[in-house]
């Protein structure tokens, strides 16, 4: 099988955010679907081993800041490839929180979406967490999206073992 095919698929970039009591989380994300309009509801898959799973969890809330391809790889980079229930994501950059406590950041982000979780399905290795969008906000009108492809080739963004496309053998095509 070529799973280079599977890289083929059109992704953008996302910060994925949560909480768990007073602690906050946040990861990289290329799985974000928007999966219907009224009430408006998103899509999200977090694999269980990702702390942030652990957060939304226990929450049942989540926000979604769409990057924008502003964005450096020092800027987004902590939230990837670290757990934050070792290492705090957030220690260097400015964020707020959102109406429903989970965090989001405004610099070189294009929008901001708050979900209530309102089902899970599990899938393996993730779990899908459906979400009712409870706020929403366009943060600058002029940027636009990151593209996965474009992480991967401008900023040489890595693929992380946990990430909803990597298989064993994506290092070998």
């Amino acid at each position: 099988m070529d799973f280079r095919a599977l890289f083929k698929i059109s992704y953008g970039m996302y910060l994925v955010s949560s909480k768990k009591g007073d602690k906050i989380n946040a990861q990289l994300s290329n799985t974000v679907v928007q999966i219907s309009p009224d009430p408006a509801t998103m899509l999200i898959s977090i694999n269980k081993n990702n702390f942030t799973h652990e957060c939304i969890t226990e929450s049942g809330i989540f926000t979604i800041s769409v990057i924008s391809d502003q964005c450096e790889m020092k800027e987004i980079g902590p939230f990837g490839f670290r757990c934050g229930r070792d290492f705090d994501k957030f220690k260097d950059c400015s964020y707020e929180l959102g109406k429903n406590g989970a965090p989001f950041i405004r610099d070189n982000m294009c929008a901001y979406i708050e979900c209530e979780v309102v089902k899970t399905m599990d899938c393996l290795t993730h779990t899908i967490f459906i979400g009712r969008v409870t706020e929403a906000e366009i943060l600058n009108p002029d940027l636009v999206p990151m593209t996965y492809d474009f992480y991967h080739r401008e900023l040489k963004g890595k693929l992380s073992k946990n990430a909803t496309h990597y298989h064993k053998d994506a290092d070998k095509v």
